[in-house]
């Protein structure tokens, strides 16, 4: 059982096993990299119990992302801005572009990398790019209900569109 007593090598053999002992860890090994580095590989989700010091360090949070696109949530603000560690979080779940800074959030790219893994990422976009036809039309491919994040001008022609191909349906 690890525990804040535990030594430096329990916890590394803990960690490569089940990446959560990093839980009970004491603080001094919540900030070791090689530590935290080991459970993240094991278990994405271990970033969570990093120190805020390695929240920052643009390695531990690209390792994490790639694992678990919600590690992005705990990275530091100066890391939810930084475009490569966005980019890498939304191929894997677009949805969490929820956690990028609002520059990225109006970054044609990585607007649409978020949306073509995961439509409901449009929410999060900027109101440019929810009136941008491309980005709306790919987040439209990944979940229907993504019109209701689109400009009003997109919705309408959407419902305009939905209607004609009903009327040539009949």
């Amino acid at each position: 059982m690890i525990n804040e007593k535990s030594t430096r090598e329990e916890v590394i053999k803990a960690v490569k096993r089940w990446g959560i002992c990093l839980q009970n860890a004491s603080k001094d090994l919540k900030n070791d990299r090689e530590v935290v580095m080991e459970a993240i590989k094991r278990w994405g989700p271990a970033f969570d119990y990093a120190s805020e010091e390695l929240r920052g360090d643009r390695e531990v949070v690209m390792q994490a992302v790639k694992d678990w696109g919600h590690a992005l949530e705990y990275a530091s603000e100066e890391l939810k801005n930084d475009r490569e560690v966005v980019l890498e979080t939304v191929k894997q779940d677009g949805y969490c572009l929820r956690y990028a800074s609002k520059d990225l959030k109006n970054d044609r790219e990585v607007v649409l990398e978020a949306v073509k893994q995961d439509g409901r990422a449009l929410e999060y976009a900027s109101d440019e790019l929810r009136g941008d036809r491309e980005v709306v039309m790919q987040a439209l491919g990944q979940y229907t209900h993504a019109w209701f994040y689109a400009s009003d001008e997109l919705q309408l022609e959407i419902i305009k569109c939905w209607l004609d191909c009903m009327e040539e349906n009949k």
